[in-house]
């Protein structure tokens, strides 16, 4: 049988993909982080599919799960939460399952920065001025690089979305502002997409009073960059007249932004 790693996206349960409902409801067995998924994404699961729990499990014990439901012929889903590219412990997990010789696949979802982003309404990339997105997070229980230091990263003024970082809101806080300055907008999405989905707007001058008196310690997104207060800016290449001449083919995408 295989191992179906899906995406699960932000949390609500009509952002998954097609491919992730089909499998969903044909898997004999679910495994889900209930930490950081809305449990109404399991309402593709069949009804009489066996649900498993994974936020008190370690890694070794969520992969003995997934080797015993293969073991008896199952079909398995492992729901990861936003898109399991990102923080997903993926890497772990299927190179446990290689060592076994147990199939296994990957479904891609709507990662959190990209629900946090359609929800405030805006682009984190701007012509001639913001033409990066950083995907990183802080020192935590997991060390970071020493060539990734956030400075480094808030150096080249990109748009910074941050991961696993929100109990460390004052520090970064307080880091990035020798870079971007204080009055650099910040905007917080907590919980994404999810009934409970709250969103805080600052400054790198404010954002850790905000985020403290809300009382946030989970689920969050943070962004920071001055794209986040972008409104007269240059305007993409690629719906320019002068670039449509007759006879001349139309712009792609790719190289024209």
């Amino acid at each position: 049988m295989t191992v179906h790693f899906i995406g699960a996206g932000p949390g609500a349960a009509d952002l998954l993909t097609l491919r992730a409902v089909r499998l969903l409801g044909a898997a004999d067995v679910c495994l889900y982080a209930g930490t950081y998924l809305d449990r109404a994404v399991l309402s593709h699961c069949r009804t009489d599919a066996e649900l498993v729990d994974t936020q008190y499990l370690d890694l070794d014990a969520i992969v003995d799960e997934l080797v015993r439901a293969d073991a008896r012929g199952a079909t398995v889903a492992r729901l990861c939460s936003g898109d399991p590219s990102l923080y997903s412990a993926l890497t772990e997990q299927t190179r446990r399952l290689d060592e076994r010789g147990i199939r296994w696949d990957v479904t891609p979802g709507v990662p959190a920065y990209a629900a946090a982003a359609a929800l405030l309404g805006t682009e984190l990339t701007v012509p001639e001025s913001t033409q990066s997105v950083v995907l990183t997070r802080v020192a935590g229980t997991t060390r970071m690089p020493a060539t990734e230091a956030l400075a480094g990263f808030a150096r080249t003024r990109a748009t910074l979305a941050l991961h696993l970082a929100i109990r460390r809101t004052r520090e970064l806080a307080a880091e990035l502002t020798a870079e971007y300055g204080p009055d650099c907008p910040v905007v917080v999405v907590y919980r994404a997409t999810r009934p409970e989905q709250l969103i805080i707007r600052g400054s790198l001058a404010d954002i850790a009073d905000r985020v403290e008196r809300a009382g946030l310690r989970q689920a969050a997104i943070i962004l920071v960059g001055p794209v986040l207060a972008a409104t007269d800016c240059a305007e993409s290449h690629l719906y320019d007249p002068a670039r449509q001449r007759p006879g001349r083919p139309g712009p792609t995408e790719a190289g024209t932004r």
